[in-house]
């Protein structure tokens, strides 16, 4: 929806290339970027993450949200090294993703596969260390991050990330017909398996 490109442009007053592969998705964030009247620093286009249209070393900054979680062990190096590659020297990179507390082999395949039913994508979530394996053998330097709980079925957490207006817009969105066997299933995962899912932000530096 744009809503973080947004949000960077007001409050840093910076340019910014967004993308996405979906059409429909960029024309949304170009009208929200529009009406919240930052446009003219937001250039959103549509472009893979594995395969960056970008010269090397041009940004300052990237930021992946909640990506690498969704891509295979292969894809998620392939695009970290991309991310790497068009980073100017000095530049960072932001993540954050899903991340799994615990070591035990089983547990862990038990949870992605529960996971990867409830919201029929393939997922491969990683423990901390196993995220800053991949940055470090990459070739990052000096890097820093936080964790903690998944909130991400919970309301107050919803709250939190979505506002009160839009956490009532959710909620009963997933209690439609189409869509209550789903949320459920959801809601029912992260439930279960709260213990162990969490969440990790990385600032890894080039």
């Amino acid at each position: 929806m744009g809503t973080t490109s947004i949000e960077l442009a007001k409050r840093f007053d910076i340019a910014i290339t967004a993308i996405d592969l979906d059409e429909k998705a960029l024309e949304i964030a170009n009208s929200n970027a529009t009406r919240n009247k930052v446009d003219s620093k937001i250039e959103f286009i549509k472009a893979n993450a594995l395969e960056l249209p970008f010269e090397k070393a041009s940004f300052d900054l990237v930021l992946n949200e909640a990506l690498l979680t969704m891509l295979s062990n292969e894809n998620k190096e392939k695009a970290v090294k991309g991310y790497y590659e068009v980073l100017k020297p000095g530049g960072k990179l932001l993540t954050h993703d899903v991340c799994l507390f615990t070591d035990d082999i089983n547990l862990q395949k038990e949870i992605i596969s529960a996971l990867t039913r409830s919201i029929n994508v393939h997922v491969q979530p990683k423990t901390v260390n196993e995220w800053i394996n991949i940055f470090s053998e990459t070739g990052y330097k000096d890097i820093k991050f936080i964790s903690g709980p998944m909130t991400l079925m919970i309301p107050l957490g919803i709250i939190k990330d979505e506002g009160l207006f839009r956490t009532i817009k959710i909620i009963k969105n997933g209690h439609k017909k189409e869509n209550k066997e789903q949320f459920r299933a959801m809601r029912n995962t992260f439930k279960k398996y709260k213990e162990y899912l969490g969440f990790v932000a990385i600032v890894s530096n080039k």
